[in-house]
């Protein structure tokens, strides 16, 4: 009998999800699709493996519903899709590892307590992945579940990159840089090395540019450094999350203006970025089309930021080779990624604004001393590849 792997992302108010047919350990795409707006309007829509839409679904008074519920009629509807496959396995983001977790693992209890404890260094994402894992445990107990980790691809950074000025006893303790959005930037290294085998073997930063936001230096495919550091809220402004903050702005708040560590924590990850600058909305797509001067201030502060820590991670790497641009903003804002690399021309990045208009592959002109891609991630198909391999060994 034919096998399939789901995947699951679940976060705070959505659920993406993908479900692969394997044949001899490669993967055919059956459905990806995504549960949006969960707690306000919640809609599903899904895709075959050709992109033809396979359901839209809107629940009415759906506002109370839990993410349980969706889960338990998600899994529903996907079983009826396997087309006599055997759903064999389900893999998860989870977005927090910390030291001891860098390699997918298959979902025990002891290793969902040592998770657990790890919500608070992710408090918008951790507590939603393992709510999935636990409701499928209760849906479907004989199923194995693994974890594959997003701060997992930059374990092995230098030492250097992962380390705050602060006492070593906090070090010791885990306060450290970890970095996130692995998943893809793991995919992102393996699909430039067949795109462009040679760039892929240079010095490469990679800007995975959605709604959360960060870059990632390579090196020969592997992470020397990236701008999220103890919490994904580091680095990058993204849509509702501050990134980089003087830690002197956290002791005003919590002294000056009497703000409770509960308050700074929704101001920080919810209210900020794009959001927070314009006063209008963390959608990129908006504000690119709004003529409201604090509009135009947010994209200027957003592109200002990719190209100032893109400098930044050039500095780490010694050099600039390739240059690549990822996720929702990163794959489909040709405006975006100009404003970014008129920002780094002086680095000899040159774009081809037809090729770039045009979302090609590679969107730099020949004379570019640093070659530009663009790169749809996958993030479904890296968990879906890493949970087969963790069935593999584990059964073998």
């Amino acid at each position: 009998m034919r096998q399939a792997i789901l995947t699951l992302n679940s976060g705070s108010s959505s659920i993406k999800f993908a479900l692969f047919r394997t044949d001899q350990r490669d993967l055919a795409n059956i459905t990806v699709g995504k549960i949006e707006a969960i707690g306000l309007a919640p809609r599903m829509k899904a895709r075959d493996g050709k992109g033809q839409t396979l359901i839209e679904r809107h629940w009415e008074n759906g506002a109370a519903l839990s993410h349980e519920v969706f889960l338990g009629e998600l899994l529903d509807w996907l079983e009826s899709q396997l087309e006599g496959s055997a759903l064999i396995g389900v893999g998860h983001r989870v977005v927090h590892g910390g030291v001891d977790f860098y390699a997918p693992l298959q979902i025990t209890d002891t290793l969902l307590g040592k998770l657990d404890a790890l919500s608070p260094l992710a408090p918008l994402h951790q507590p939603h992945n393992l709510a999935a894992i636990r409701a499928i445990t209760a849906m479907r107990p004989q199923l194995p579940q693994i974890a594959c980790f997003d701060t997992a691809f930059h374990h092995d950074q230098p030492a250097v990159a992962t380390r705050f000025g602060l006492p070593r006893a906090l070090e010791q303790e885990g306060v450290r840089r970890y970095g996130f959005h692995g998943i893809s930037y793991e995919y992102i290294a393996r699909r430039l090395a067949e795109l462009d085998p040679a760039l892929a073997k240079g010095r490469v930063i990679a800007a995975h540019l959605g709604n959360g936001a960060s870059l990632c230096a390579m090196l020969d495919g592997r992470s020397m450094d990236t701008t999220m550091g103890f919490t994904a809220l580091d680095g990058l402004m993204m849509g509702t999350r501050c990134g980089a903050l003087d830690p002197g702005v956290l002791l005003y708040l919590l002294q000056q203006k009497g703000m409770s560590a509960k308050a700074i924590e929704h101001l920080l990850y919810s209210e900020s970025g794009l959001l927070g600058v314009s006063g209008i909305s963390s959608d990129m797509r908006e504000l690119l089309a709004n003529p409201d001067p604090r509009a135009k201030e947010a994209v200027d502060l957003f592109t200002y930021r990719i190209a100032r820590e893109t400098a930044a991670l050039t500095g780490a790497l010694g050099g600039l080779d390739g240059l690549v641009f990822t996720a929702g903003i990163g794959e489909n804002s040709p405006e975006v990624r100009a404003l970014a690399c008129q920002r780094l021309a002086w680095m000899g990045i040159e774009l081809d604004d037809a090729r770039n208009r045009a979302n090609a592959s590679v969107i730099s002109t020949p004379q570019s001393r640093v070659t530009v891609h663009v790169i749809p991630t996958d993030e479904e198909r890296m968990i879906a590849m890493h949970t087969l391999a963790t069935l593999g060994r584990t059964t073998a």
